[in-house]
């Protein structure tokens, strides 16, 4: 069974964010099977991909709630930049060869589902209203993140 079962009820509303959220939670399943399997230079490549996917994730995000002048988007940010900052600790805890690997596992399932269900759930609206304005999604972004 998975680590983390993507669960209905963290889905927003927004099929393109929906599924950033899902491909996450993929790369913490693949994380775990790697950390049980106790390789090192996989857990360091599947650390790297999980924050890179993340931060071009977050980067997009905060390009849609711009778009959507989400009025609360400084705020939503500051989340986004700390957590940032505790995944470039992990990894470089990593580089240095502690195996931070469960304490990584459990932080990312409890952070993501409550950054989910409250800060990005209270966007979903502003979003939603936007991307039914305008389709500004363009084809690259469309390539990086599968189909709508």
């Amino acid at each position: 069974m998975a680590y983390f079962v993507w669960d209905p009820s963290l889905n927003i509303g927004v099929d393109v964010i929906d599924e950033q959220h899902k491909r996450i939670v993929d790369y913490i399943n693949t994380l775990e099977v790697v950390q049980r399997d106790k390789n090192v230079e996989k857990l360091n490549q599947v650390m790297s991909e999980l924050a890179d996917y993340t931060l071009t994730h977050f980067i997009f995000e905060e390009e849609l709630l711009e778009k959507a002048n989400y009025p609360f988007i400084s705020a939503h940010k500051k989340v986004h930049e700390a957590f940032k900052n505790r995944v470039s600790s992990y990894q470089e805890r990593l580089k240095n060869g502690e195996d931070v690997s469960k304490e990584v596992l459990s932080e990312l399932r409890i952070w993501l589902t409550n950054h989910i269900k409250k800060d990005d759930k209270d966007y979903s609206s502003y979003v939603i209203k936007i991307l039914k304005k305008a389709n500004w999604i363009t084809d690259s972004i469309k390539k990086l993140f599968g189909k709508f």
